[in-house]
């Protein structure tokens, strides 16, 4: 199935990448695309499982779900989490 995620913090392509790079190590996470300007992140999963998975990496790394908790610390992560993929680019 495919679903686009609106997410929060997503800045540039450095965030992208960080995105894009974690969500492949995930079982069931197929055809991730990442558009900056929209914060979105679409993606096919084939069980409800992958997409709640999904979803609590994305919060991890510092991008929650729009409208679930934002925290400083999240916000925080999010700037690592971009740093990283901006090294990794």
């Amino acid at each position: 199935m495919k679903t686009t995620l609106h997410i929060q913090n997503l800045k540039c392509s450095g965030c992208a990448n960080t995105i894009t790079t974690r969500m492949h190590e995930l079982n069931n996470i197929n055809d991730i695309s990442i558009n900056i300007g929209e914060n979105t992140v679409t993606f096919d999963y084939v069980e409800r499982e992958d997409l709640i998975v999904t979803a609590e990496l994305l919060s991890k790394l510092g991008y929650p779900i729009e409208g679930y908790s934002n925290s400083l610390g999240k916000k925080a992560r999010s700037y690592l989490s971009c740093a990283i993929g901006q090294f990794n680019d």
